[in-house]
């Protein structure tokens, strides 16, 4: 007899919870203290006997469905001083506490660093610029090829160039290498 429920209890893993008044939840223990059970017990040989009586397979119940849901809900309880750390890293993020859990347990999981909004935006200001200088090196060029000489800028100021180019790639490195230390650490840098 003891195998058999060790066997049971191994092959139930799933929870199913529901929130009940004060009053309803005395009264479900009192009926269970007559039965002589738990309350986890009685309820499990309810929703049993409601399962067969309205004929389910589990079979039918249990097909899995045939799209993704992102709607998957996980509830996590938090020390106070770990509720306020996390307020204040989303919102360095400018991100809700909700999305930035999710994006963090995403990018654990799957080893990934993801980009914010504002971080973004500044690679798209860089890579901006980065196409405004080579649209001006492309017309210099094009001038000193249909003229045949050169009349553009003075070595000087293609140093500058290179200058500004080699700091837009220094920039945009820092960048991705702060965004990758900020989720491994949990906040950004300064």
């Amino acid at each position: 007899m003891a195998v058999v429920k060790q066997l049971a209890s191994m092959a139930t893993t799933q929870l199913i919870a529901a929130r009940v008044t004060p009053e309803t939840k005395a009264a479900f223990r009192a009926l269970a203290d007559r039965q002589q059970s738990t309350e986890s017990s009685l309820l499990k040989r309810m929703i049993d006997l409601t399962v067969q009586s309205v004929g389910a397979s589990i079979s039918d119940t249990l097909k899995p469905s045939s799209r993704e849901s992102r709607d998957a809900r996980l509830s996590v309880r938090l020390r106070a001083e770990d509720q306020l750390l996390l307020t204040e890293r989303a919102a360095a993020r400018q991100m809700a506490a909700a999305t930035y859990i999710s994006v963090l347990v995403r990018a654990h999981l799957r080893s990934l660093s993801p980009l914010p909004k504002e971080e973004l935006l500044a690679l798209k200001c860089s890579i901006a610029e980065l196409g405004a200088i080579g649209r001006n090196l492309n017309q210099i060029a094009r001038v000193a090829n249909q003229s045949g000489r050169f009349t553009g800028p003075q070595r000087a100021d293609v140093f500058a160039f290179l200058k500004v180019c080699e700091a837009l790639r220094g920039n945009v490195k820092g960048l991705l290498m702060a965004n990758v230390r900020s989720w491994e650490a949990g906040h950004a840098d300064a």
